[in-house]
């Protein structure tokens, strides 16, 4: 999938569409597997049907030396031996990719995914062995026609002995046009990520969360687009994607809110299009973001359980590829949106929340639905400044009504809130359970009758499969509730 292509800005309907492309993938490689396999046993079956059907009328069309003889040489001939390799890298590339090596070894998925080069390397030799042929001089001997040696009267007599010609390959016209937009991609992509970051801070949140601040210059990015990180300290050649969180945006910290802020960091906003400075959240999952924030933060760092720490060392050197779209940016061209965050899939919308403190008034949203589900108190810490800043914002401005804020925290073994004074919006919207979704998406249609209402998720897939079940079952007051996925794995 050429990333690129899918950055720019397009219609809803296209946009839902390109949301799919993993599935589209999905699909892709496994029609692949299934025809491959039928591919490999019709070939097998030729093997012997080549030997038991030795032609001695045409000798020049056998693979057998000679009637009888199973023609196994055939697969140490060219096509044998591509054939046999082809067949492995598909196997690798097919069973690394099940879910269960994805969450356990993800650098085994990552390694056996990208033998697709050699793949189609290999492809494009697979059929230059010849076993294949076809006849050139069909004219002066077409099918069925009689030998030059028959006596009786006819026409339909040959008038050359036939001759029989490789296939000349044609997968290279078939893969060609793809690998080199490919190509030509992979090259625009590196010469973009080729320019120099700088790491301005590292900052650890509660529950193993990573905040990073960088700059590099000439970036601009849009709410809810993702970049793509690479380390070469930890590996050269495996990427993995963020969503930007925070890219500065310079306002005094007592100006257009009028919140003061406990935290410095609150005033890094949304994407502008101007500003090179940008920031991710990353959940430490996994060995490389183990490594990767190893290298980022010092070992004697202290341990926090509300507050954040801040760390200023000289950091490792890696490259910032991007800024790609996603369907998160389309939350600005409804009228009304619901977005649904489980636990760290709640980065897409804080860039979307961010660009809210700034000025909300230009864009086509009238009202916004955040639900936000994680299963530890400390999780809603990573945005509870960003909520209570924007929150206080709307209702200076008398907008109380275009943010509704909903947060959940699924382990009922006793109630909690959050802790400050200046939290108290995020205590008096917090709930212990799991939200009810068919009641929730019914009260926000008797709200916003005869209307559009775009639904965003990112989380778990359980709450994923249940909002696009209930979006397509077709709610009451004529409210349409349009379903838009946001994942990366």
């Amino acid at each position: 999938i050429c990333s690129v292509l899918l950055k720019g800005k397009h219609l809803d309907s296209t946009r839902r569409l390109l949301d799919k492309s993993k599935t589209f993938h999905v699909a892709c490689g496994v029609a692949i597997c299934l025809f491959s396999v039928v591919h490999v046993s019709a070939h097998l079956a030729n093997v012997y049907s080549f030997s038991l059907l030795y032609s001695e009328e045409f000798p020049s069309l056998n693979i057998a030396r000679h009637k009888g003889e199973v023609s196994w040489c055939v697969c140490f001939a060219v096509p044998g031996v591509t054939g046999v390799l082809l067949v492995f890298i598909l196997f690798l590339m097919f069973t690394a990719s099940s879910h269960g090596i994805r969450v356990c070894s993800y650098e085994i998925f990552w390694y056996t995914h990208n033998l697709f080069v050699v793949f189609y390397m290999v492809l494009l030799v697979h059929v230059a062995g010849g076993a294949l042929k076809y006849q050139t001089n069909v004219e002066d001997h077409p099918p069925g026609c009689l030998g030059s040696n028959w006596t009786g009267g006819s026409d339909n007599v040959c008038r050359a002995e036939p001759h029989f010609q490789a296939h000349f390959p044609q997968t290279w016209l078939w893969v060609s046009g793809p690998l080199c937009l490919y190509c030509a991609e992979r090259l625009y992509r590196y010469v973009r990520s080729c320019g120099r970051v700088t790491v301005e801070s590292v900052v650890k949140h509660p529950c193993g969360v990573v905040e990073v601040r960088m700059l590099k210059s000439g970036f601009t990015a849009r709410p809810g687009q993702y970049i793509v990180l690479n380390c070469p300290s930890v590996s050269s050649f495996e990427c993995h994607p963020f969503t930007l969180t925070t890219v500065r945006f310079s306002f005094p910290p007592h100006t257009h809110t009028g919140y003061e802020s406990p935290s410095p960091f609150l005033r890094f906003q949304c994407p502008t299009g101007t500003e090179a400075t940008f920031g991710i959240h990353m959940r430490v999952l996994g060995d490389w973001t183990e490594r990767f924030v190893e290298l980022l933060l010092s070992e004697d760092s202290a341990e926090t359980e509300t507050l954040p720490v801040v760390q200023r060392r000289t950091y490792p050197k890696f490259y910032v590829d991007g800024p790609f779209g996603s369907s998160s940016e389309d939350v600005f061209n409804y009228e009304v949106s619901l977005c649904v965050a489980g636990g760290i899939g709640v980065t897409p919308f804080a860039g979307v929340l961010r660009a809210l403190m700034g000025d909300w008034q230009h864009y086509k949203l009238r009202r916004l639905y955040f639900v936000w589900v994680c299963r530890e108190l400390g999780s809603f810490y990573w945005f509870a400044d960003l909520l209570c800043g924007l929150h206080q914002k709307l209702w200076q401005e008398n907008r109380p009504d275009y943010l509704n804020i909903q947060l959940y925290l699924s382990k009922t073994e006793a109630l909690q809130v959050c802790v400050g004074r200046q939290y108290q919006a995020l205590s008096a919207r917090l709930q212990v359970g799991r939200p009810r979704w068919p009641e929730l998406l019914d009260d926000i249609g008797k709200s916003n009758k005869d209307k559009r209402v775009g639904v965003f998720c990112c989380g778990p897939k359980g709450i994923s499969k249940a909002l696009h079940q209930l979006c397509n079952s077709g709610r009451s007051c004529g409210t349409t509730f349009e379903y838009n996925k946001e994942s990366f794995g």
